[in-house]
């Protein structure tokens, strides 16, 4: 059975690429308020590596990963990388 984990406790974790490359940490996330799917999350401190990707950006300018990518959740948010370059 998986284990359920609540989205607060995402905030504040590593993000890195199933290679191993940081991407930054998590801000924030976004979620469609009738489904409460997750949608995205909102990179806070992100590397220069990731600024130079070409990832979608919130209005704010902050850099966004879609949550569709992520592979694991544990101490890290393990991305799959080239699901979103």
């Amino acid at each position: 059975m998986e284990e359920k984990t609540h989205s607060r406790k995402l905030l504040g974790r590593t993000v890195v690429s199933k290679s191993g490359k940081r991407f930054g940490e998590v801000g924030n996330l976004t979620f469609e308020i009738k489904s409460g799917e997750l949608l995205q999350i909102v990179l806070k401190n992100p590397t220069g590596y990731c600024e130079g990707l070409e990832l979608d950006r919130s209005t704010q300018g902050e850099l966004l990963i879609p949550f569709s990518s992520v592979v694991a959740v544990g101490d890290f948010v393990v991305i799959a990388e080239e699901d979103i370059i």
